[in-house]
């Protein structure tokens, strides 16, 4: 049975005669509570020295506290002494100082020294060094899990603020004193009522160490202190500390705390550690549930088997739940003797193993006689004071408020998480300014995108990070931003490693309660977009193997200058250019070739103009070209003369000289035309016309020049249908032998006999039908006709007969052009030696090795092969050593002046000798006098045709002269 009795300290004497009158002496195994005030420590030492004394058996343990419990009453500014008698329970106990061990190793070690396998408990009180009190009660958790606690902290003053313990007859200020109650058969009832209620937002430790904390959500403490709590809780810190707790949440575990002091610095100190990240809430009393979970253990309490009870409380609890705290003890003590303090900390069994905890109610029941006293007429029925419901209903009124913040909050989270989901992770840059324009966030595509970290950028001007030149530009976005409208533009801004791209901005107002107070940038990498919208505009309007505008874009710059000519009244020279004789290039060289000497080409032009000139290339070797500024005659002229002395200069090309010419012609507006297709259409007319000479020549637009172009069309429309309507015929002139004065032959010569226009002159439309593409048609039909007539001819008699055939430079070139003599001789049955080819020079040289080729294989069929018009070239003579041919045919300009008192004579005379050195036969055309034969005859000419021998005739009357043999 346990025996409990309280006193009252008065004087030495006066507990010497208490222990005598109550016997104390008689008992082996008393535990002994001593709880006094700082202030009394000389007499609590006086007390410890009596005790000592008279009870050497006892274990007296104790420590300094505002108040005290004896027999269910609240005792302040006393020393209470509670002496309990234990008759089966064994009893060991001792002090432990923390500067005597670690944490771990202390806790060991009140295990060792106070606990066996028959402990059932532990009493113990400590100064007030929180942090290490709870790492010793995990580590005797650890070691006697089944043991349970009990016990306080010590409250201290301004003079010792961690309180003392006293054991014995000592005191410390840093340790722990404990008594273990041994007995296997003791019976125990805990019991413990904590629950606070959190209130408010939570608040995120950004600075601390250990039990400090120097910034909440980036601010200092005391300025969340002095806003929520207000200055009086600032100024009654030591009163109002233990009633106004914070609740910590260190990643969802959660413990209440309390404020130890506030530092001048404005940081605060806790009685508990806790981290950087760690959360942190108010917390005040749960008043309803505190009361009714205390009026329900009350009730049950009766029930149990109670002989003594140990409760060490909160004193602010008391101060909270004003009379209710006091009821609680009286109730209490009803059931059994009722003695402990107020603490400042609890220390429970609590959630299965000791704890520390603040603002609560809690006892240790303790019985060791097993009979049960059923106490049916102790009960709790406890009406709620005015005061209390009105704490309670303003708690209520806090809890609710809280649940309205945190259903707001939630909604915020989830409005912040939508908007941070569209924020972080966006795949384009957004960030944020304020009114300056000084960065407030930036998202993490925009960090990795430029290589900053957000807090290298946060506060720093936008404008620091892109060029100089763009910063009126920016600014003027900017500020219209602010002004309510979205803002779009384009801007290059370098990474921090220097790199260079191209972003799409959007600029859009952040609009508070009306107010704009900043912007948000959207930004969206369009470096690859513009590459490749370069790309199609490059393809699109831009030649790609010179980079000169096309046709497209030339014509919509020029429609475009046209525009403002006309407003300002200005001219515009419009300049047609093409190379002459370009295909040579292509064909002797190859199209790379072509398009690498047109690349050189092109850039001479470009140094050849002026400013405000626009060059295009339009197709091929065809350039165009406008001046819209200083258009005046003079400087047009000299535009151009400078663009041909340009082109003329000497092209190097495989280690080769190559020499080109251009033709040039000029519409001029407003005189020639209005509008953009006119201006290059007369420019292209005047340019056929400079061509018409041989080009190399510069030509003014005329309105004859276009009424020639319109009859050059019709003509052209006609000579497409002229073959299929028959209206094509052949003359031949005959061939004269000068030695024998015999016929040997004739030139079969075309003529086109147009229904409405007549006879039009070959030198109208053989040059059409080359650029028109219908040579080839023609000079097939023209081959076989000839060769067909000619097979007629010999069948009547004149066996001998040879046909020659002018050949086209494009029908020679053509890779089907021997298959296509060999077809035209075996239809016409005809003997390859009566046919004679006649080529020009230039036909001839356009492509000097193919060309080599097709008369070695005419010659092997049995063709003969001829150079017509021989004299007027501009190749090397050394080619035509080369040359298989038979025939040189001098051109008739060297014939038509041919007099002993002409330098011609030596031309042709110089011709006629190099004909024999090379084997070859030659002939004379365009001979039209008899001084001109009788010349001829003497500088031993073989072979001569012209007008003065013969005109060409008809086939019908060409027959008819074989027949008559009219020719002697």
């Amino acid at each position: 049975m346990i025996k409990t009795i309280s006193y009252m300290y008065k004087n030495a004497n006066d507990l010497t005669k208490f222990i005598e009158d109550q016997a104390l002496y008689e008992y082996p195994n008393i535990f002994i509570q001593l709880f006094a005030n700082s202030a009394d420590k000389e007499v609590v030492g006086a007390i410890q020295k009596c005790l000592r004394a008279e009870l050497p058996l006892a274990h007296i343990l104790g420590c300094t506290a505002t108040a005290a419990i004896q027999n269910g009453r609240t005792v302040q500014e006393q020393i209470s002494i509670n002496f309990t008698v234990f008759e089966r329970t064994e009893l060991h106990s001792s002090l432990f100082l923390f500067n005597d061990y670690d944490v771990n190793e202390m806790g060991k070690k009140l295990a060792e020294m106070l606990t066996s396998f028959d402990t059932r408990a532990l009493i113990l009180f400590s100064t007030n060094h929180c942090e290490e009190l709870s790492a010793v009660l995990n580590r005797f958790y650890h070691e006697n899990p089944d043991v349970i606690v009990a016990g306080g902290v010590a409250v201290g003053d301004q003079i010792c603020p961690e309180g003392f313990v006293f054991y014995g007859d000592k005191q410390s200020n840093h340790g722990i004193v404990a008594v273990s109650l041994n007995n296997p058969d003791l019976q125990m009832e805990t019991f413990v009522n904590f629950k606070l209620q959190e209130i408010g937002k939570s608040f995120t430790i950004t600075k601390a160490s250990g039990n400090i904390i120097y910034a909440v959500d980036k601010k200092k403490p005391l300025q969340i202190i002095q806003r929520y709590l207000g200055k009086a809780f600032i100024e009654d810190i030591e009163t109002l500390k233990e009633e106004f707790l914070f609740m910590l949440d260190t990643k969802g575990n959660k413990k209440g705390m309390r404020i130890s002091k506030i530092l001048e610095s404005g940081a605060i100190e806790m009685n508990h550690p806790l981290a950087e990240g760690d959360k942190l809430v108010f917390a005040y009393a749960d008043l309803p549930a505190i009361v009714d979970k205390s009026v329900r253990e009350m009730k049950a309490l009766r029930k149990r088997n109670v002989e003594a009870i140990f409760t060490y409380n909160c004193f602010s609890r008391r101060r909270i739940l004003h009379g209710f705290a006091d009821e609680e003890l009286r109730i209490l003590h009803l059931h059994a003797p009722t003695n402990g303090f107020f603490a400042n900390g609890e220390i429970a069994y609590a959630d299965g193993g000791p704890e520390l905890i603040g603002q609560s109610f809690t006892y240790l029941a303790l019985a060791e006689n097993k009979v049960h006293r059923n106490r049916k007429n102790i009960a709790m029925d406890y009406a709620i004071s005015d005061s209390l419901k009105t704490v309670a209903a303003l708690t209520h009124l806090m809890k609710a408020s809280q649940d309205d913040i945190k259903d707001l909050n939630a909604h915020l989270r989830i409005s912040e998480q939508y908007y941070r989901s569209l924020f972080d992770n966006n795949a384009d840059i957004v960030y944020s300014t304020d009114l300056s324009g000084n960065f407030t966030s930036v998202n993490p595509s925009f960090e990795k995108m430029f290589g900053y970290k957000e807090e290298e950028l946060l506060g720093k001007s936008a404008l620091k990070y892109i060029s100089r030149d763009d910063i009126p530009r920016v600014r003027l976005h900017f500020f219209r931003a602010i002004k309510g409208k979205e803002q779009y533009y384009n801007i290059e801004i370098n990474s921090k490693s220097g790199e260079k791209n191209l972003f799409h901005i959007k600029n859009i107002p952040i609009t508070i309660n009306g107010e704009c107070v900043g912007i948000y940038g959207i930004g969206r990498n369009i470096t690859e977009q513009k590459k490749i919208e370069d790309r199609i505009v490059q393809l699109a309007y831009f030649d790609q193997d010179t980079g000169l505008p096309n046709r497209i874009k030339f014509t919509e710059k020029l429609n475009e200058t046209l525009q403002r000519a006309k407003k300002k009244k200005r001219h515009i020279a419009v300049l047609a250019i093409d190379l002459d004789r370009f295909k040579m290039i292509n064909d002797s060289l190859g199209h790379d070739a072509g398009d690498e000497i047109l690349k050189e080409i092109s850039e001479r032009i470009q140094d050849a103009i002026p400013s405000g000139a626009y060059l295009g290339r339009f197709s091929g070797d065809k350039f165009n070209l406008f001046l819209s500024k200083n258009v005046n005659m003079e400087e047009i002229i000299k535009v151009a003369k400078m663009i041909l002395r340009k082109v003329t200069d000497p092209i190097h090309f495989s280690e080769k000289e190559f020499y080109i010419t251009a033709s040039i012609g000029i519409s001029l507006f407003p005189n020639d035309g209005k509008d953009e297709i006119t201006l290059l259409k007369n420019a292209d007319i005047a340019m056929n016309r400079s061509k018409y000479p041989g080009g190399n020549r510069i030509t003014l637009y005329s309105k004859k020049m276009n009424e020639e172009a319109f009859k050059r069309l019709e003509l052209e429309s006609y000579l497409r249908k002229a073959l299929q309507k028959h209206e094509f015929f052949l003359c031949y002139q005959p061939l004269i032998d000068l030695k024998t004065g015999k016929l040997y032959g004739s030139e079969a010569l075309i003529r086109w006999n147009h229904p409405v226009l007549g006879l039009v002159p070959p030198g109208d439309f053989i040059p059409l039908a080359e650029e028109a593409g219908l040579i080839e048609e023609i000079g097939s039909w023209v081959l076989k006709t000839a060769c067909k007539q000619n097979k007629q001819w010999q069948n009547l008699g004149m066996e001998g007969l040879t046909v020659s055939v002018n050949v086209s430079a494009n029908q020679f070139q053509q890779t089907k052009f021997v298959k296509e003599v060999k077809r035209a001789l075996a239809d016409a049955h005809l003997e390859p030696k009566y046919l004679t080819l006649e080529l020009t020079e230039s036909t001839m040289l356009r492509n000097i090795d193919h060309s080599i080729e097709v008369m070695k294989s005419l010659q092997k069929l049995g063709v003969r092969v001829s150079i017509d018009d021989f004299g007027t070239g501009y190749s090397s003579l050394s080619y035509l050593k080369d040359l298989p041919i038979n025939t040189l045919k001098i051109d008739r300009s060297f014939i038509n002046n041919l007099s002993l008192e002409t330098t011609d004579i030596a031309i042709v005379k110089a011709i006629i000798t190099m004909g024999y050195g090379l084997a070859v036969k030659v002939v004379a055309e365009g001979v039209e006098t008899e001084e001109q034969i009788k010349l001829l005859k003497d500088l031993n000419c073989h072979y001569a045709q012209g007008f003065y021998l013969h005109q060409p005739l008809t086939a019908v009357d060409f027959e008819k002269m074989l027949l008559a043999k009219s020719i002697s």
